[in-house]
């Protein structure tokens, strides 16, 4: 029987206001797409992201373009050729991984030859804001493991000195996202370093990256906006240490899972990270984040809910995905 294809959009608040570099939100608007084919269904969800030229009406669209190859057999393999990688593709593939294991009877990791997945430490997100607001916010989490802190250009070394003065314990990673520049790049990379900060993500902007080469890193630097998919390696040579792979970025499992093994051949340390959003965006995640130095998996704790049956958050554990949820 053909595959039937159902897209919708739905939103999700975010509890209170998350803000980073590029401004605050209020509520996460998420495409879900389903596969079903008589007999079983699959779901997977994404976040369009406009930094990347997506909206929530053209991810809809590019979705909604694959009903008639759907209906004429496209099947997971040949969807990693017919659609280019980013948010409408990840949907996609995330959906037909969950149909399979549907239609198998089996976990999604048994059927992409990976172990079963283990409980994870993932970080829990500070959001961008004053010194003292962001102090605030790092004492209420003091008591993480690891915390990812959002900082934005002017005025940083203070901002990470007040979050690391909150939470003297904590494992800190910083997201500057694009927001720092030539001319301040080293001074904040020195107040990380002073703070303890263990690596920091997309200091500058994937235009103006290659700075990134002639400065010194005391700490590692992670690639986010200046990577995507397998194609992007070549592009980072001496100026990253680590990856941050996203499935949303990646255009699916299929892909992350790919780049995960070619960043590693290449020496890369890995990163998962996400986009604000539900259990269902963060469960194919989990299983690529199993080979992963750092997880940032926190998106459903930003919501006000998340959907039923989601992933069970303990302390500054991340447990895997019940067949109820995906996968």
């Amino acid at each position: 029987m053909p595959l039937v294809l159902t897209v919708r959009t739905e939103r999700w608040p975010v509890a209170g206001s998350f803000a980073i570099a590029r401004g605050s939100r209020t509520e996460s608007v998420v495409v879900v797409a389903e596969l079903d084919d008589g007999t079983h269904a699959g779901r997977g969800e994404c976040v369009p992201y406009r930094r990347y030229g997506e909206t929530v009406e053209k991810v809809v669209a590019t979705i909604e373009g694959q009903r008639e190859a759907l209906a004429h057999g496209l099947d997971r393999a040949a969807l990693q050729t017919t659609m280019a990688p980013g948010a409408a593709r990840n949907a996609l593939d995330c959906a037909f991984w969950d149909l399979e294991a549907k239609r198998a009877g089996k976990p999604v990791h048994a059927l992409a030859g990976l172990p079963p997945p283990r409980s994870l430490t993932t970080a829990l997100t500070i959001s961008f804001g004053t010194p003292d607001a962001m102090g605030a916010a790092a004492a209420k989490a003091a008591g993480r493991t690891l915390l990812k802190v959002k900082l934005g250009g002017d005025g940083d070394p203070e901002r990470i000195a007040a979050v690391r003065r909150a939470a003297p314990r904590a494992e800190l990673i910083v997201d500057a996202n694009e927001s720092w520049s030539a001319r301040n790049v080293a001074d904040n990379l020195a107040a990380c370093t002073a703070a303890g900060v263990t690596l920091v993500e997309q200091p500058l902007p994937q235009s103006a990256d290659d700075a990134l080469a002639g400065v010194p890193h005391p700490i590692p630097v992670c690639a986010d906006e200046s990577v995507h998919d397998r194609s992007s390696l070549d592009r980072l040579g001496s100026k990253y240490e680590a990856i941050n792979i996203k499935l949303d970025k990646a255009g699916g499992l299929t892909e992350a899972l790919r780049l995960a093994e070619e960043g590693e051949r290449r020496g890369f340390k890995l990163m998962v990270g996400c986009m604000v959003a539900t259990s269902l965006s963060m469960a194919p995640a989990v299983l690529v984040a199993q080979r992963a130095r750092v997880v940032d998996l926190d998106g459903p704790l930003i919501l006000a809910r998340d959907r039923p049956h989601g992933l069970v958050y303990e302390g500054s554990l991340v447990h895997p995905a019940t067949p109820e949820l995906w996968g």
